[in-house]
């Protein structure tokens, strides 16, 4: 009998379906070294002990991707080891802080099902949780990813697509307990600009670009125990690239928006999220960001911005789509989030 596993393919999920994920991780200052490697990551929060205690909190936390992009690695052997592709995101929040030491351990509930025309393949929606050693959801947020059939003759179910939230009220954005930007120190953080500087509607270039080597991405991969074989396996795909993680790319963009967005500090929501065109070694990202709204929240001196990063191959900033209304080939993401600055 095989023991190994072949993963889950579209005919394997139901509606409804649980799935607690294995192998639960330990996470340390070893990752925010490994990311601050792999990305040119300098937000001053995730940077500096010093820095975070003087914003209220009592050391500094590891990067909300660290979390998020260790969550999303645990959900790959049951969700996308046979994916195509990763489509989308919405309804993404960060509840609390992770720090050094924390354990990590991610379950996912199917939500939503559809076969493609071609009856090849189908759409699985997951709403997924990242909880720490306490139980505490440290963050969530729904999915939607191409699966391969591997039973063609198998019935399609019942089509299913969740309707969800276009955008995370910004009342229901977690705020760490004692964040405070009453004395925020914009000279260590890199930049002036704070919440009320911004307009909505200002469209901000990065300028700067970091080329996708084919080393470096299959490392991230790895560190996050990601193992989708499009990401590894060169004969997985008929042109014999290796696809790179869509999350890679969102840390480079987060990373890039540094140069314009330095006191950006916290993810705190995921409102949408598109990986519009396939990213392979060789390609230069470079981002730009669009201001798509305001809040304030409860917790002294600390706004919230509601921004579109862009990702893309060289567009210049603010080209997103065609006449046709399509991405643009050369935008990689599109992603909707919510930031926490000083007012």
């Amino acid at each position: 009998m095989a023991k190994t596993n072949a993963g889950n393919f579209f005919e394997d999920y139901t509606l409804g379906q649980v799935l607690e994920h294995a192998t639960p991780r330990t996470v340390s200052g070893g990752e925010r070294a490994l990311y601050t490697a792999l990305y040119p990551a300098r937000h001053a929060l995730y940077s500096s002990d010093k820095f975070a205690q003087a914003s209220g909190l009592h050391a500094s936390p590891l990067d909300d991707l660290i979390a998020f992009h260790t969550v999303f690695g645990k959900t790959v052997p049951d969700i996308s080891l046979n994916a195509v592709a990763n489509l989308g995101y919405a309804e993404g929040r960060f509840h609390v802080p992770v720090w050094p030491g924390d354990t990590l351990r991610s379950r996912s509930e199917v939500i939503g099902l559809k076969q493609n025309s071609n009856g090849k393949s189908g759409v699985v929606y997951v709403r997924t949780e990242g909880l720490n050693q306490h139980g505490t959801v440290v963050l969530d947020y729904v999915r939607w990813v191409m699966v391969r059939k591997g039973n063609l003759d198998a019935p399609a179910p019942e089509t299913t697509i969740p309707e969800l939230a276009t955008v995370v009220d910004s009342e229901a954005l977690f705020v760490p307990e004692g964040l405070d930007f009453s004395h925020y120190d914009f000279g260590l953080a890199g930049e002036p600009h704070r919440w009320g500087d911004y307009e909505v509607g200002e469209v901000i270039d990065h300028v700067d670009g970091v080329t996708l080597e084919e080393a470096e991405h299959m490392m991230a991969t790895r560190l996050w125990q990601n193992t989708a074989k499009v990401h590894f396996d060169a004969t997985f795909r008929p042109d014999g690239q290796r696809l790179i993680y869509g999350g890679h790319i969102i840390s480079l963009a987060r990373a890039l928006s540094f140069n314009g967005l330095a006191n950006a500090q916290m993810i705190a929501g995921i409102n949408a999220g598109a990986h519009a065109n396939p990213a392979f070694a060789g390609d230069t990202v470079k981002a730009w960001s669009e201001v798509l709204g305001k809040a304030e929240t409860g917790a002294p001196g600390v706004g919230a911005l509601r921004l579109r990063l862009v990702a893309t191959k060289g567009s210049p900033a603010g080209a997103l789509c065609g006449d046709d209304g399509r991405y643009l080939p050369e935008v990689l993401l599109d992603l909707d989030y919510w930031a926490l600055m000083p007012l």
